[in-house]
């Protein structure tokens, strides 16, 4: 089982310079379809093996598969197939030179968050996220105007800060291990709770660490590269971004949090996450009030459910189930509505709320698939984000942080709130019609379009909703179908919060 690791690392890699080299449009554009299903399939054979009690290992433990990164390496080539499979229909690939660059610059995105999940040295790890870094930068100026570039460079800034200074917590931590005589950054080992590690170091170095990775996490106050970000980025990439990458943000941070706790209890890390959650939510839900940019709305939802996240992991133990559900829940979600968001775009010819309206008798193809996914990413039964949530709230209340699971259901509320009345704004109701044409633009019988001339009344079909429909039929399904499978997801999420909780 040993090739499941090396297959999502190696496989993309490969794709990545074939897309770069052989300028094969077929070949280049599947090429991402390709790499994301190579690391689901990976992901999918890994958990089989945890399942069945093995823990595969590559490189002398380098590289190491337990529960916990066996679920997540499935997420990211779920997330990654829908992104990739549903953004086939997009008109986003640059002329020319760069034409083998976008599918390549995804592939190779794709292996850094595989490696960041499977590698077991935290140091491994963070030079992984920062690869992540380098490829999405060039992602997000993939259109070279002036705002994607602006954009980029916005990301590129913050997020060096961001890992620059997770890599100085890493190093406080490899500093503490010194003490044992085998100086070490294995996470296997940091995380055995008899380890006589340096209790200062570790709190300096933890809270560097998770403060870092908190950047790429998009948690408040870090989070002001992410609607830039998200807003200008091929809508593929942002679904990736938005559904995965932040994800393995958190991911990091859980990984830290663990070694954290063994050493001086779960306290510290409880109350800086707490804060950014809640920070989180209070941003997302006051910008998301007066939002205008559909997509930007988006990527503001994305500072919520991450704010979400990171209160569940403040709760601990008892929460964290629900939070990886989460991940998977809010990947799936938000990566078919970015897909979505990108049709929309392309046939509206802008990201403006106040600009698109009664799409649903307009065109009813991308409505009806955009309100069951909005349905799902505020929180409707019988949709897995709901039942995350409300797993992270009763686990507050029973662990005592019920005056924090409270600030965050109220601004829940309002973020629910503000989402619905965008989404009604942009769905419901009946188009402006224009002189001499119908509710829905056909023109009226004895008119021209401009209401002068006798033309015939002829029917349009809806062409807009141009692009495959099964992986976003596929992402729904799961999401609504995911939490009431107790075998094997429910055994799956026990073993990997186990692993968080110490039990290796």
């Amino acid at each position: 089982m040993n090739f499941a690791l090396w297959t999502p690392l190696a496989v993309p890699v490969v794709l990545a310079v074939l897309s770069l080299t052989g300028g094969a449009r077929p070949l280049g554009r599947l090429g991402p379809i390709a790499s994301s299903a190579a690391v689901l399939l990976s992901g999918l054979l890994l958990v089989a093996a945890v399942l069945g009690g093995q823990v595969p290992t590559l490189g002398g433990g380098l590289l190491r598969a337990d529960a916990l990164s066996a679920y997540m390496l499935t997420v990211v080539g779920a997330v990654g197939l829908v992104s990739t499979w549903g953004g086939l229909g997009h008109t986003e690939k640059a002329p020319g030179r760069f034409a083998g660059s976008y599918d390549a610059l995804i592939s190779v995105f794709l292996a850094a968050m595989s490696l960041a999940v499977l590698a077991d040295n935290i140091g491994l790890m963070w030079a992984a996220v920062e690869a992540t870094t380098i490829t999405t930068a060039f992602l997000v100026g993939h259109h070279r105007t002036r705002s994607s570039l602006e954009a980029a460079w916005k990301y590129v800034i913050l997020g060096s800060v961001g890992v620059a200074i997770a890599l100085l917590g890493i190093v406080l931590i490899y500093a503490a291990s010194r003490g044992t005589g085998e100086p070490t950054l294995s996470w296997l080992v940091l995380s055995r709770t008899d380890l006589p590690l340096d209790p200062a170091l570790i709190r300096a170095g933890g809270a560097l660490a998770v403060l870092g990775f908190a950047t790429k996490a998009g948690l408040a106050p870090m989070h002001s590269w992410l609607p830039d970000a998200h807003s200008q980025a091929p809508a593929p990439v942002s679904g990736l971004m938005s559904g995965v990458l932040l994800a393995v943000a958190l991911y990091a941070i859980l990984r830290i949090q663990t070694i954290t706790d063994a050493v001086i209890g779960p306290d510290f890390l409880r109350v800086m996450l707490s804060v950014g959650g809640l920070l989180s939510l209070f941003v997302a839900a006051a910008l998301l009030i007066r939002q205008r940019d559909f997509k930007r709305m988006l990527a503001y939802s994305s500072i919520e459910h991450m704010g979400m996240m990171a209160v569940g992991a403040a709760i601990g133990p008892a929460a964290l189930p629900a939070v990886l559900l989460y991940m998977l829940g809010h990947g799936l979600t938000k990566a078919t509505l970015f897909v979505l968001s990108g049709r929309i775009l392309e046939v509206e010819g802008t990201p403006r709320i106040d600009d698109v309206r009664a799409l649903l008798v307009r065109r009813p193809g991308l409505a009806v698939p955009w309100l069951i996914a909005m349905a799902a990413l505020v929180g409707f039964p019988p949709f897995s984000i709901f039942f995350s949530e409300v797993g992270i709230i009763v686990a507050g209340f029973g662990t005592g942080m019920g005056v924090v699971v409270g600030i965050a259901l109220v601004l829940l509320l309002v973020i629910f709130a503000a989402l619905t009345r965008l989404t009604v704004a942009m769905t419901i109701g009946a188009p402006a019609a224009a002189p001499g044409t119908d509710p829905a633009g056909a023109a009226l019988p004895g008119t021209d379009p401009a209401g002068t001339v006798a033309v015939p009344v002829r029917a349009t079909p809806d062409r807009s909703a141009h692009g495959p429909r099964l992986p976003l039929i596929l992402a729904l399904a799961t999401t609504a179908v995911v939490a009431f499978i107790a075998e094997p997801v429910g055994t799956l999420l026990a073993r990997a919060a186990a692993v968080l909780g110490g039990a290796q």
